[in-house]
């Protein structure tokens, strides 16, 4: 050890190790929030596009049970073609849950449309492309909250990298450059002082504690049924969404074929 690191003051050296930490806390967060964009873009794309599928073969098991509970008058027939219906009444906040595909007279024109192979404009993509993910991640590090050491600008940075993220969950790329304009044209923050031990083993706790939260969100998006699927094709979620509608589409017929032979 030279005579500089050994003469260093222990605050110093502390103070290097929780700017680090900060920095990969912060590339931490930047990874999970990335994943959760692309979480709940996939999971809107996985309703809009398969939604009406699910719906139709609900619908298809309810009229399988009651006609199979028509044929055999079994009471447990019955209970079972009671309970199969009643999963595809209609339920409060339907219309919201699926969007425009499901109306109070049913399926929609455009739900119709996809079930019968028929012509129908495809649900927006909103995954973000590569330049917005970079735009994205350059203004999470410059503005990210967790740099600043004064309350008021703790605040101006946590109200801007909500407007970015907003930006970000859209794939807004014009929007997230002129958030980009914006903060190189903002106020420079004050020069941060060096910290004292105490603020320093402080800040240190708020670390571990912030990384054990988001350590616990990203487990939660990964085993939720969406990050599951996401991470089967995460360069080509579109292709995963096609074949999982070829399979469903394969059930649909499978289901209209039984259907077909009980109520002959």
């Amino acid at each position: 050890m030279d005579v500089a690191a050994r003469d260093e003051r222990p605050e110093a050296r502390l103070e290097r190790a929780v700017r680090v930490a900060e920095q990969a806390l912060i590339e931490f967060e930047i990874a999970v929030e990335t994943f959760r964009v692309e979480v709940d873009n996939f999971s809107r794309l996985h309703h809009q596009k398969l939604g009406p599928m699910y719906a139709r073969l609900d619908e298809l098991d309810a009229k399988i049970a009651e006609a199979r509970a028509e044929r055999t008058g079994d009471p447990e027939d019955l209970r079972l073609a009671q309970e199969a219906r009643a999963a595809v009444l209609p339920m409060p906040g339907v219309e919201e849950l699926f969007h425009d595909w499901i109306d109070s007279d049913g399926l929609s024109p455009e739900a119709e449309a996809m079930l019968t192979d028929r012509p129908v404009q495809p649900p927006k993509r909103v995954r973000p492309s590569d330049e917005v993910r970079r735009l994205f991640r350059e203004l999470a590090r410059k503005a990210h909250p967790d740099l600043a050491r004064e309350d008021e600008e703790r605040k101006r940075r946590e109200e801007f990298i909500t407007r970015v993220n907003a930006a970000y969950a859209r794939g807004d790329e014009a929007l997230l450059r002129e958030l980009s304009a914006e903060w190189e044209a903002g106020p420079t923050p004050a020069e941060e002082r060096l910290s004292e031990s105490e603020e320093l083993y402080a800040r240190l706790e708020w670390l571990a504690e912030r990384k054990d939260l988001l350590s616990a969100l990203a487990r939660e998006l990964e085993e939720s049924a969406i990050g599951a699927m996401l991470r089967m094709a995460p360069d080509d979620p579109d292709r995963l969404l096609e074949e999982i509608a070829e399979q469903l589409l394969t059930q649909v017929s499978e289901r209209e074929n039984e259907l077909a032979e009980l109520v002959q």
